[in-house]
């Protein structure tokens, strides 16, 4: 077990423990980041930026609103539906300083999803983006939902220039379907309903109910992480202090108050928000929110004269940014810091970025349940590609064998995961939750990993995901690993399928930019890196690979349609 391990490994300026006790609630981080930073910039987005003091003030109004012109009390669930926009850190914030709990919610959900979750969470306020409004509509009545808070894209832009942005969204793009909510009430009205009225500081502990972060749902109906104000406290602190790393001249190199860092993740999504809404706004730094990162040529447009210093991302992005012809007009002078999450870095996307930039990506590794960061690469040159990094301080790692016993350093093991950061448990789902939390707090992850010797971890694969041919195990990252280095493969996938003669087999998914590549050609590719039980069997070529909004692709849609 990894536990005090590090003490004097850790790349210089990070320290091994964090103190939980700085803070008593995510509220009190916002007070002390807004009163301590009021004229820096905070969030900017569609051009217009969000100061501190700024984000100070349209908070508590938002607080005021909830608290004086609803019914709604403290503990109840407020759900949040919308894209990176400046509304959602207001929103928020104003929802946690009124003492609700923020229930995040993927914009791109179904009615069928958005109502699961409604449901599930009994959320009895919802604030949603106009587009939205529609399926908002259809399923508005079968969920608890009695308060519903609509706003348009252009609604935080002040001036004409946010009317024109409304407008072209709904009446050019005719990207807002008609719908009819009689009862809601517009955001711009709320917050003008309550401006200055001030609101009720509600008094919290670490260990009340902050949000409600659902899981994605590809392993089954999509379950709500209960994550306290300490587990997010603490994983903020332990990315801060991650983060907190020197040079050889002892200089940080990632500081306070002086950073511009881009923000294409959604801040619905866990991995972003512990970034962007906690740990960039306790540091003082400045976030610029990309609305839609699926628009390479907007989003370098956005970002392409800001001299950013961080970048946070994951493996599709940075490949779409990198293989679009404006890539080269991003000023990267400043970059300091680039961290990939969310799903597995590939390695020759790791390499190009280096190229291009001159700076290493820093891996990291976390899940929902962890609030969600766990291990982390050092920044710059210290950092292994291909591994997931180094435990954050104050975070337990070891690795069980199928029977629960922990198995030695450099040995495949399911990796469990202790500390702050660990959910309190499923909402609602006392069962579920004890199938991967025990009661001493460790939490199994479902993914197969190697500790190394030096504490470095690499993650081989999701459990379910591991492929048995003719008795070997089979890994499909690896198999992506190795496709993905082909110069002209764009995307790519494996599953296992049935085999009458090996019991299963891979089966490759490929997106290509050459529609003269053929599969023979990438079998002796194949053939070059892998050894022939790891070979895939099949190969399909697709125009594209089902992903979540995030990124990450959804093997189980894959393993269905060819079931299908």
């Amino acid at each position: 077990m990894l536990d005090n391990f590090f003490n004097g490994k850790r790349p210089a300026g990070v320290a091994d423990t964090i103190d939980i006790t700085q803070y008593d609630s995510i509220v009190e981080v916002l007070d002390k980041a807004c009163k301590d930073n009021a004229e820096r910039p905070a969030f900017t987005n569609l051009g217009y930026t969000l100061s501190f003091a700024d984000l100070d003030r349209l908070s508590a109004d938002f607080a005021a609103y909830l608290e004086h012109e609803t019914d709604l009390q403290p503990g109840d669930r407020v759900a949040v539906q919308m894209p990176n926009l400046l509304q959602f850190p207001v929103a928020v914030f104003g929802a946690m300083r009124a003492g609700m709990v923020v229930v995040n919610t993927n914009p791109l959900y179904t009615t069928r999803e958005m109502k699961h979750q409604f449901n599930d969470s009994g959320a009895k306020a919802l604030i949603v983006v106009d587009m939205f409004g529609h399926m908002v509509e259809e399923i508005l009545a079968e969920t608890p939902l009695e308060h519903v808070i609509v706003t348009s894209i252009g609604d935080m832009v002040p001036g004409l220039k946010g009317h024109v942005i409304t407008g072209l969204m709904k009446y050019v793009k005719k990207m807002v379907p008609p719908y009819n909510l009689p009862k809601a009430v517009k955001w711009r009205q709320a917050l003008s309903s309550a401006a200055g009225k001030g609101y009720t500081p509600r008094p919290a502990t670490r260990e009340d109910l902050a949000i409600l972060q659902y899981t994605g749902g590809t392993t089954g109906v999509a379950k709500g992480a209960m994550l306290t104000n300490k587990n997010i406290l603490a994983n903020m602190l332990q990315v801060k202090a991650a983060l907190h790393q020197k040079n050889d001249k002892g200089q940080p190199i990632f500081g306070r108050g002086t950073e511009t860092v881009v923000a294409p993740l959604p801040l619905y999504h866990i991995y972003s928000f512990t970034v962007h809404c906690m740990c960039m706004l306790e540091m003082g730094n400045h976030s610029i929110l990309i609305t839609n990162p699926r628009d390479p040529k907007m989003f370098i447009k956005m970002i392409k004269d800001r001299a950013i210093t961080g970048f946070i991302g994951l493996n599709t992005l940075f490949v779409s940014l990198m293989d679009h012809p404006d890539f080269k007009l991003i000023d990267f002078s400043k970059l300091s810091m680039t961290l990939s999450g969310g799903t597995a870095l590939v390695k020759d996307t790791s390499l190009r970025w280096r190229e291009a930039t001159g700076i290493t990506i820093s891996e990291a590794y976390g899940l929902t349940e962890c609030s969600p960061a766990v291990c982390v690469n050092p920044l710059g040159e210290q950092a292994q590609i291909g591994t997931i990094g180094l435990p954050l301080p104050g975070t337990d790692l070891k690795c069980i064998d199928a029977d629960g016993s922990e198995v030695a350093l450099g040995e495949r093991g399911e990796l469990c995961v202790r500390g702050d950061q660990v959910m309190k448990g499923y909402w609602q789902r006392p069962d579920a939750t004890a199938e991967v939390l025990s009661e001493d707090g460790w939490l199994r992850t479902g993914d197969v990993a190697v500790i190394a010797e030096d504490g470095f971890v690499k993650i081989v694969d999701r459990i379910k995901d591991l492929i048995l041919v003719s008795g070997f195990n089979v890994y499909p990252n690896e198999i992506e690993d190795v496709v993905s280095s082909h110069p002209d493969v764009v995307n790519c996938a494996v599953i296992g399928v049935a085999d009458e003669k090996s019991g299963e087999a891979p089966k490759l998914f490929v997106v290509t930019h050459n529609t003269a590549l053929k599969k023979e050609q990438l079998m002796d590719y194949c053939r070059e890196h892998l050894t022939g039980y790891k070979l895939p069997r099949y190969i399909e070529f697709r125009d594209e690979l089902p992903m979540t909004p995030v990124g990450k692709i959804l093997r189980r849609e894959l393993r269905d349609s060819d079931a299908a």
